[in-house]
Order: C-alpha cells, then sequence, then structure tokens
C-alpha cells in the first residue's frame, strides 16, 4: 500500500508475526515488496522490527510494571513495543517524534481510544529515562534472561554449560544486528575483479580472515545499496553467506572430478560453495525434500553458474556411489539466533532431544550413499551437544565400522562468527 512509513510497515509486520506461524523475516520481506520506501526508511523499519523482537521480554516487563500488568490490545502491545524500543535503544530518534508518531500509529490502527494513553505512556517514559535505564542494566547484571531479553530455561541451560558470562556475551551476541556477509564466486571472478566492482557500485567491503576459508575468499558488506539492485549481485560474483557456513565445505574438501552428494541442499550456499571447489568439474547432486526448497536451490545455483549439480527430491538418490556427502541437517539454529529474530520465542525445551532422532535418520542416509572408502560430513548451525558431538558419538556407536576424523565447533563468543558443528566420518574400508 503505497503511502505507508516506515513504522505503519514495522507495525504490520509485528501484528502479523504475533497470527501466523511464519518467521518474521520471511513477513518483513514480502512487506517490502509492496513498499516505496526509501533506503533509509527500510533500515530503519528493519531495525524496529529487528529490536522489537529481540528486546520483546524486556520491553513487555517495563510495560507490565509501567502499567500494573493490565492487559494491551495487541496493536497498543505493539505501538507501546516499538515506542520503548526507540527510547532506550536508539538514540537517534528525536523525543517529539517518538511520540507523535505512536499517537499516530495508534489513530491509524483504529485505537482512538487508547491514543491519549499511549500518548501518556510515551511521556512518561521520556521523562524517567534516565532511571529507567539504570533499571535495565542492573537488570542485566542481577537477572541476565531478562534483562537480555532470553527465556529463562534458555539461559539456564547455557550458563549450566558454560558458566554465567559466556552466557551473558552469548546473549548480548544474539541482541546485535549480523553483519552482511558475501563471498566471492571463483566459478566467475576473483577477489581483485570483484573488489573493482564493488567500488563502481558503491559497496564497502573489508575482508575477512578465518582459517576455515581461503585468503580474501570472504568479505563483510559494511556498506552497500539494496543488494538485488547490484548488477555483481544479479550476476553471481558473489553469495551471501556467514564465514561459519564454509566450515562444512572446508572439512567436506571437495575436488575436482569426484562424485559428490549434498544431502540437504537448500537454499544453495553449500552447495554453490561445492561446485566452486570442483571448479564445475566431476558429479554434484543436490537434494532436498520439496519443491519450493527446490526452486529456491535452482535459482542460486543458475545464478551462480552452478552446471555440475544435479538437483532432485531428497529421497531420489540411489545408495552408495557417492565419493564424499554432506549433510546439512535441519536443526534448533541456536547458533544462528542474532539472524533468526523470533528463534528465541519458538524453541521449546526438549526440542533439540526430538529433533536429533531426524538427525540421526539422515545421517545413517547419508552415510548410505557414501561409498566405501568415501567420506562423510555432518554439520548443523546449532550450538547443543545433543545435535552434535552427542549425536556424532551415538552414530558412531550404532555403527562401529566409521570413525570420527575431525570435528570442529564454532562458538560465537570464541570466534566471532555465526555457531556451527562439522564433523568429517571416515569408514574402516576390511569391515
Amino acid at each position: 500500500m503505497p503511502g505507508r512509513n516506515s513504522r505503519q510497515i514495522a507495525l504490520q509486520t509485528l501484528l502479523r508475526s504475533q497470527e501466523t506461524q511464519h518467521a518474521v523475516e520471511r513477513i518483513l520481506s514480502r512487506q517490502f515488496q509492496s513498499s516505496t520506501l526509501s533506503n533509509a526508511d527500510t533500515g530503519l523499519c528493519r531495525e524496529l522490527v529487528s529490536g522489537c523482537v529481540r528486546w520483546r521480554r524486556l520491553l513487555d516487563w517495563l510495560i507490565e510494571r509501567a502499567t500494573d500488568g493490565r492487559e494491551q490490545k495487541p496493536a497498543v502491545r505493539e505501538i507501546l513495543r516499538l515506542g520503548l524500543y526507540q527510547i532506550f535503544f536508539l538514540n537517534r530518534i528525536p523525543e517529539h517524534a517518538i511520540v507523535n508518531e505512536s499517537v499516530r500509529l495508534a489513530k491509524a490502527e483504529r485505537c482512538l481510544g487508547q491514543a491519549g494513553f499511549i500518548n501518556a505512556m510515551m511521556r512518561r517514559f521520556l521523562r524517567e529515562r534516565g532511571q529507567i535505564t539504570r533499571d535495565i542494566a542492573d537488570l542485566q547484571e542481577d537477572r541476565p534472561a531478562l534483562g537480555q531479553s532470553h527465556p529463562d530455561w534458555l539461559f539456564e541451560q547455557w550458563e549450566a554449560r558454560w558458566g554465567r558470562e559466556k552466557t551473558i556475551r552469548l546473549m548480548e551476541w544474539n541482541n546485535q544486528p549480523a553483519p552482511t556477509c558475501a563471498r566471492v564466486n571463483p566459478l566467475l571472478t576473483d577477489p581483485e575483479s570483484l573488489a573493482k566492482r564493488w567500488d563502481e557500485e558503491g559497496v564497502q567491503a573489508t575482508p575477512i580472515d578465518c582459517d576455515w576459508a581461503k585468503p580474501d575468499s570472504l568479505f563483510r558488506l559494511r556498506q552497500h545499496p539494496p543488494l538485488e539492485s547490484l548488477d555483481s549481485f544479479r550476476d553471481g560474483l558473489f553469495y551471501v553467506q556467514d564465514p561459519s557456513t564454509l566450515l562444512a565445505v572446508a572439512l567436506l574438501d571437495p575436488q575436482p572430478g569426484q562424485a559428490m552428494l549434498d544431502l540437504c541442499a537448500a537454499p544453495g550456499g553449500k552447495t554453490c560453495n561445492i561446485a566452486g571447489r570442483m571448479n564445475n568439474e566431476g558429479q554434484l547432486t543436490a537434494l532436498d525434500i520439496s519443491e519450493p526448497r527446490l526452486e529456491l536451490l535452482r535459482e542460486n545455483c543458475d545464478r551462480m553458474h552452478v552446471t555440475c549439480a544435479t538437483l532432485g527430491q531428497a529421497d531420489t538418490a540411489t545408495t552408495g556411489g557417492y565419493d564424499r556427502v554432506l549433510v546439512d541437517v535441519p536443526c534448533s539454529n541456536t547458533g544462528v539466533m542474532r539472524r533468526r529474530l523470533d528463534l528465541r520465542w519458538r524453541l521449546s525445551p526438549g526440542e533439540t532431544r526430538l529433533l536429533a532422532d531426524e538427525q540421526l535418520k539422515l545421517l545413517g542416509q547419508a552415510a548410505a550413499r557414501t561409498k566405501p572408502d568415501g567420506q562423510l560430513v555432518y554439520s548443523t548451525c546449532s550450538l547443543e551437544p545433543e545435535e552434535n558431538e552427542q549425536l556424532v558419538a551415538r552414530f558412531l556407536k550404532a555403527n562401529p565400522e566409521w570413525q570420527l576424523a575431525e570435528e570442529r565447533t564454532l562458538h560465537p563468543v570464541e570466534d566471532h562468527t555465526d555457531g556451527a558443528y562439522a564433523a568429517r566420518l571416515t569408514r574402516t574400508t576390511n569391515n
């Protein structure tokens, strides 16, 4: 709908995310497709949505404390969250704009009877901003799960595993905006040529140094126009992905001429990376479970000029025959929580144990499709041992012909990148 501003779109996104099971990122993307926002307003809208979702628990605590726990209409609750996020987390927004825009949103949402209440609440929080800011700091020290806006059960689970300090640092990481990172596509360009194209397109990039990726193959995009507007993006010269996603392919170490299988391939970041390391020479089979996911995989492979890959449904691959197999399983995604805005509110205690049964099944399917002298890589973007090293140990115990060759966990606090786990398994050929 033309004419909507960033706050209106943010409010509609937040309301719809409460009404549906769809991830908030997907809803926001659809909202942008029908909007006419400038780049600056698009950035503000994304910031407002991201912040309100991440900090939902803390914002609600502030609201409930100020209203004695009185229940609010969904639209009123979201307008209050938007206003409080701007007051306590966005210093660049003028105070009068916060008040006026909050009242305007109330009227636009036909909450005329609550407009005066919202006006009074915004003015009260602005008057008490200094004291409340100190209260938040005390809360983050005394009750870190609430102060960092995470579920209690998740904080307690992580604290038991890593200790209080590391867990608090992880929650702080999860509350920070995730940077945009890009991998150079070696099938079409080289770092120097891409850097020249980016300079012409107004992209400011900094190389990322990590020991599991080739030098100058990864960049952090500090500033850039909308990616879809870049010819370098449309031409497939780079793929947007975090450095952590390269770990599994590094352990896989694909070589030109080999027969490769990527068992859970969509959206295609690892598939395209494998093809690049193979120089499009060899047989790469990339599978996933549904046609919509395969369509996304197909679009990315086409854009990146991947010609060695055959795409198909996950149940179409025959057993055996592959030199190397990658199974990047569906998981809890706790290693990428800063990128999955509402993940912390959708996870539930014990969910990883339920996921592990399906992960173990997929690992078994991957093993059946690996040559006797081949190699198998299992990976997740989870930080949970039940999905990672403990699951691999379960598989090895049930399949003694397989051995663990190497494994590695990336933790955001220690490795300064998204969390990930990868294990390379080999099989004894004389069994």
